[in-house]
């Protein structure tokens, strides 16, 4: 599987503090090795447009769009609670 990031979430990631931005480019990792990864915990946040988010930290995620073998980075956010 590939990434690539949308301009939107390339900006998100570029702001994000250096912690985050490390433990980011980690998951991605993981993400590219396997979707299921557990610390991941990746799940379908909404159905109808195909959006995924997974974990970074306990207080930040990521979302996602699966197309064809790449992975769509749609946003890098504190988590919305």
């Amino acid at each position: 599987m590939r990434h690539r990031f949308t301009e939107r979430s390339r900006r998100e990631y570029a702001g994000a503090p250096h912690e985050i931005q490390r433990a980011f480019d980690r998951r991605l990792a993981f993400l590219l090795q396997n979707l299921r990864h557990p610390s991941l915990r990746a799940k379908k946040h909404d159905e109808a447009n195909n959006v995924w988010q997974a974990r970074i930290t306990r207080g930040w995620r990521f979302y996602f769009q699966i197309r064809g073998d790449t992975y769509i980075i749609l946003s890098v956010i504190l988590h919305p609670k």
